[in-house]
């Protein structure tokens, strides 16, 4: 097993490699114009002087504040709704026709409602992340609560345990890892919001670091933010899966 992690992340590495000398190579021998496409040699100076000379850890930062804050708040309250309406039949009968109706529905399409309601604000940009970042957690958690084996239910009610109880004790650990999956989600989502919201309302951080540097052409500068972007995708999702897995370490046990 631990060779064949060893030989994925080889190739892995071989493949990025790969991506980047051809990237190089294209830039090297102009096949795109350098106003648009510099090499990277050119976007990771860009990003070690924006990281050591100038504001872009600040911006980096504040991306991931927005992010985190977004993402904790969806995370605590889909987590709560699905708990409630996962461990009720008659519940879900209520609200499935509404929860249809708002699932579809583009997290993008809500920023202008939350722009004329909130204005151009921190609080706008947290209601929209959050809003985007709800419904994976909030629908994994109905499914994963919705799917604990009834007589798991009938335990607890033999045992004479609270709702609340029968949650804490044996429906949330039996949930645990779709909700866990549902979150990996959502932080993916409240990333994507966080650098939209910033584009669109001029809040300070990567998103609009990378506008204002396509606006003004400097290209490498773009590239930086969007390898940065792409660095704190790939790190934030590596340490939620390794939560993950410490959380779920019972199911491996138990296998």
């Amino acid at each position: 097993m631990k060779e064949n992690r060893i030989l994925w992340l080889a190739g892995s590495l071989f493949v990025a490699a790969c991506f980047v000398l051809f990237w190089q190579w294209v830039a090297d021998n102009k096949l795109v114009s350098p106003v648009f496409l510099p090499g990277p040699d050119r976007a990771w100076a860009a990003l070690v002087k924006g990281m050591t000379k100038g504001d872009l850890a600040v911006k980096l930062m504040a991306t991931v504040e927005r992010m985190i804050w977004g993402w904790l708040i969806a995370s605590l309250v889909g987590i709560a709704l699905g708990a409630a309406i996962g461990t009720s039949r008659a519940l879900r009968a209520y609200v499935a026709p509404m929860l249809e109706f708002l699932r579809p529905l583009p997290a993008s399409a809500v920023i202008p409602v939350a722009i004329a309601m909130l204005g151009l604000s921190d609080a706008m940009v947290l209601t929209v992340i959050a809003f985007g970042a709800l419904w994976p957690v909030l629908l994994a958690t109905i499914h994963g609560f919705s799917a604990v084996e009834p007589r798991l239910y009938e335990v607890g009610r033999a045992l004479g345990l609270s709702r609340a109880a029968v949650i804490g004790k044996i429906a949330l650990p039996s949930a645990s890892p779709d909700i866990l999956a549902g979150m990996r989600l959502g932080l993916t989502v409240a990333l994507i919001l966080a650098v939209v919201c910033e584009m669109l309302a001029g809040r300070d951080g990567l998103g609009n670091w990378i506008l204002l540097a396509a606006r003004s052409f400097r290209a490498p500068d773009l590239y930086a933010g969007v390898i940065l972007l792409g660095v704190l995708g790939y790190v934030s999702s590596v340490l939620l899966a390794a939560f993950e897995a410490r959380m779920l370490v019972w199911r491996s046990r138990a296998r």
